[in-house]
């Protein structure tokens, strides 16, 4: 590895972010699978976006999906975060989730759920980034999970002193 490469993943190891699982279906099977690389791109319209490594098993599926769900994972979600990074066959058998008015996999006691129709697919490097208009969205009062250095975990009380 470079030291490039090394310093990289340094700095952005010690951005804190986000966590949630992007879901969508392949015919009547839902997939799904935790992403950190979430974020808003615009107001007008509603945008969001996301990527994916083009290594990922899931890969062709969302390429080839017109809808996806961005769920944003509740503080208390821990568990779920670490099933949808893993490498279970079929993860949504542990996981308690639904499907939406929108035809999409959506998991329960979420911190909020976005219902997305793809709006653009960027060729970025060894990634895809998946850019979807919001179509739907569902929020509810709880905190958010964060990753920071490889740990997973709710804002730290202190932070709002």
């Amino acid at each position: 590895m470079t030291d490039q490469v090394t310093a990289f993943k340094l700095a952005l190891g010690n951005y804190p972010t986000g966590v949630t699982v992007v879901t969508t279906c392949h015919d009547t099977q839902p997939l799904g699978l935790t992403v950190n690389s979430f974020a808003s791109v615009s107001i007008d319209p509603l945008l969001i976006l996301w990527s994916l490594d083009k290594k990922s098993q899931l890969h062709s599926y969302f390429t080839a999906a017109s809808t996806f769900a961005v769920n944003i994972l509740a503080s208390d979600q821990e568990l779920l975060c670490t099933l949808f990074a893993s490498k279970v066959p079929d993860r949504f058998a542990q996981a308690k989730w639904s499907m939406s008015s929108l035809d999409l996999p959506i998991l329960h006691d979420t911190a909020a759920i976005l219902q997305c129709k793809t709006y653009q697919q960027v060729d970025a490097g060894d990634h895809t980034i998946f850019i979807g208009q919001v179509l739907d969205i569902t929020n509810s009062p709880k905190e958010p999970l964060l990753y920071h250095r490889r740990h997973i975990g709710e804002i730290p009380k202190s932070f709002y002193r």
